[in-house]
Formats: C-alpha cells, structure tokens, sequence
C-alpha cells in the first residue's frame, strides 16, 4: 500500500455569526472532514466529571431545571468576568485540543477524506494557527453579524460586545489569513468562493 499523503488542515477565522460554520459546511461537502469545537464543548458540558468541575466553580444558579448545565446562564457569568472566563478555559480548552487532535490523527489516517476543517471559534486566540496550513477569514459587516447573532443566538448587542472584547480584532485575524471569503451577498457567492479555494488548496 502507498503512504497516505497528508491531508491539509484549514482553519475558519471569523467574527461571531459572521458565517463560519456556514463556510466549514461547504467544506465538507467538497469531501472534508470538519472538527467543530462548539460540538466538542457542548458534549463535554453533559459529561460528570467535567460538570462537576464547573458547576463546583459557578456554582447551581448556572443549571437548568432538569440539572443540566444551561449554555446561556453560564456565558452570562464567565463574560461578565475575565479571571471566571479563564476558569472556565482552564478546564475546557486542554480537553477540546487533545479531543482534536486526536480526531485530525484519526481522519489523516482515512484516504477518502479530502482536507481537515477547524470551525473552532477561538482559533487564533489559543495560538492554533500555527498548527494550520491554511487559514480562511471569513469576513461579514457588523451589521449583518449582529442581526444573525440577535436571530440565531439570541444574543443582545451588548452582549455581543462584551464577547468580542475577549477575541483578538477581526483586523489582526485578516491579516494573517492566506484567503478571505467575501459573506455580504448571496449563499450562491459564498458556495463559489469556497469551491475556488478548495480547488486551489487541493490542486497546489
């Protein structure tokens, strides 16, 4: 049997709700495999062990009624407050990397997978884009951001703001991107502009 070549990893940089799941979507439709880091965390937050850390942290004022930790309650804590969003990183941020690349070891291993996708929305803050050969910025007016944020998440402006006070600038994450995927027009242009990129990523 041939080696396996190394599949290329790719990592989506963004704005919240500026598109980027969206984006890893259309990777995957291309034949990639996509490691989404909300999917990770959401599972681990059912987990005992990791629950037990975190409500022993927070506190129960952050579970739901059937005991389950509420999302939202515990977004409003942590970024209400730098020193309880870096607990909470603490516990979550190890699991999830070692999570991830014990997947990227798994599908490098699986021929029929194109590329690996990162839709990890801390990305760059982590320092993880080192570990990228290609890096997307996905770049959406404020405006619309904030309407998809208010519509999708739920979230308020100020809410918004507060988030985006603890991510680096959409400036900086532009700049160190290798492509730029333009998501101010139609879902049509979008799908275009990836499959260019992809075609180019796959064909270097």
């Amino acid at each position: 049997m041939g080696k396996i070549k190394k599949k290329p990893i790719i990592g989506i940089l963004g704005g919240i709700a500026s598109g980027k799941s969206t984006v890893a979507a259309e990777f995957a439709k291309l034949g990639c495999k996509v490691i989404d880091a909300d999917k990770i965390v959401h599972d681990l937050l059912q987990k005992n062990v990791i629950k037990k850390k975190i409500i022993g942290l927070f506190g129960p004022g952050i579970l739901n009624k059937a005991g389950n930790i509420n999302h939202q309650k515990l977004a409003e804590v942590v970024f209400a407050d730098s020193n309880k969003l870096s607990l909470l990183n603490n516990i979550l941020h190890p699991v999830v990397l070692e999570r991830t690349e014990t997947l990227i070891k798994q599908y490098q291993r699986q021929g029929r997978i194109k590329a690996i996708v990162l839709d990890m929305p801390l990305l760059a803050e982590i320092g993880w884009t080192n570990r990228c050969d290609r890096l997307i910025f996905v770049d959406c007016e404020r405006k619309r951001r904030i309407e998809r944020a208010q519509k999708m998440k739920g979230l308020k402006k100020n809410q918004i703001k507060i988030r985006e006070n603890f991510q680096i600038s959409l400036d900086n994450k532009a700049s160190i991107a290798d492509n730029t995927i333009d998501n101010n027009s139609d879902f049509q242009a979008l799908v275009r502009q990836v499959f260019d990129i992809f075609s180019y990523i796959i064909n270097k």
